[in-house]
């Protein structure tokens, strides 16, 4: 028996992915950059065994449903082949996150079960290379590879990857505040929303434009240690891509009243003289970019208009860590 284990923190992207050009090996029309979080992360265990006569896929301690086991399985097939394994596996993935947040985990779980079957087949990945192989499993997994700034280049199945974004250590100065609006399915999926934007949106190449410059912006901003300039970068590029949705046809969005709120309270907090800046995944909820020096007066202030369960804090996170396999754990 094979096993290995691994720990991934999720990724806020500050410049978006929205949209892939090729949907099997999961490869983005843009580049994208993000900032790896410490509050939430996934633990996945994996083990290899000849006695095993199928995949099994177990998240928080409960059995996945077929669909969400085929995924797993179609990932490990591709690292079965890379290691000319045959056998079959076991994967118990636990994630860390708030309770019903409604935040996706998908790039911490497949970065980490990148990492875990790495580890177990004695793959001996470069980040690189594990950067590459967690893209297809999720596109933003590849970012969660690496702590603190990462940016994931478009390109080929071979050369499409994220790498760090050097910093000098600034991450460790920022805080992410989430403040959690929404907890329920999306109406719309993020793969469905991006494919709808990409075929209809009129939007949309504007979109593509705009983001090539922002990217430039958000990594001089980086190395100037500006946070001005990664704010407004980072609120700007998210309202653009959400601009894309409504353009599209059928038009949809993944704002809500509250998400509305959220942003008007940044916009009012800001007029205030606090600097800090909203991002929004594909989901309503909002998350608050600020410097740690203000975080607990920013903290103070959002707690006047949402409850303290609603709002969640987080800094910067590290990256892909390889964890030792308890002699306890049911895969053993």
């Amino acid at each position: 028996m094979y096993k290995g284990k691994a720990r991934a923190y999720t990724n806020i992207a500050l410049i978006k992915y929205w949209g892939k050009q090729d949907e099997t090996f999961i490869l983005p029309m843009n580049n994208s950059l993000s900032l790896t979080l410490d509050a939430f992360y996934t633990e996945t265990t994996v083990a290899f065994s000849p006695d095993f006569t199928q995949d099994r896929f177990t998240l928080d301690g409960v059995v996945q449903t077929d669909a969400a086991t085929k995924k797993v399985a179609d990932f490990l097939d591709l690292v079965r082949k890379k290691a000319d394994c045959p056998w079959y596996a076991t994967v118990e993935s636990q994630n860390f996150v708030p309770t019903a947040a409604g935040l996706a985990s998908s790039a911490s779980g497949l970065a980490a079960l990148a990492g875990a079957c790495s580890e177990a087949l004695d793959l001996n990945l470069s980040e690189q290379a594990l950067s590459r192989l967690a893209r297809r499993g999720s596109g933003s997994a590849c970012r969660s590879i690496y702590g603190g700034f990462a940016e994931w280049h478009q390109g080929t199945d071979e050369t499409s990857f994220a790498t760090q974004v050097p910093s000098n250590g600034w991450e460790e100065e920022l805080s992410m505040i989430f403040i959690l609006i929404n907890a329920q399915a999306k109406e719309v999926s993020s793969r469905e929303g991006m494919r709808r934007t990409v075929e209809t949106s009129s939007f949309y190449p504007g979109w593509l434009s705009a983001t090539a410059t922002d990217l430039v912006k958000m990594k001089q901003a980086i190395a100037e240690k500006d946070f001005t300039a990664l704010g407004e970068t980072t609120e700007a590029n998210a309202l653009k891509m959400h601009g894309t949705t409504l353009a599209a046809e059928p038009p949809f969005t993944y704002w809500s009243s509250e998400s509305l709120r959220a942003m008007e309270c940044v916009r009012m907090l800001r007029k205030k003289g606090l600097a800090c800046y909203f991002t929004m995944d594909a989901g309503p909820n909002v998350k608050v970019l600020c410097q740690k020096q203000e975080e607990q007066t920013i903290l103070r202030e959002l707690s006047a208009h949402f409850a303290s369960e609603q709002l969640v804090t987080a800094h910067a996170g590290k990256g892909l860590a390889f964890l030792p396999v308890e002699e306890s754990s049911p895969i053993n």
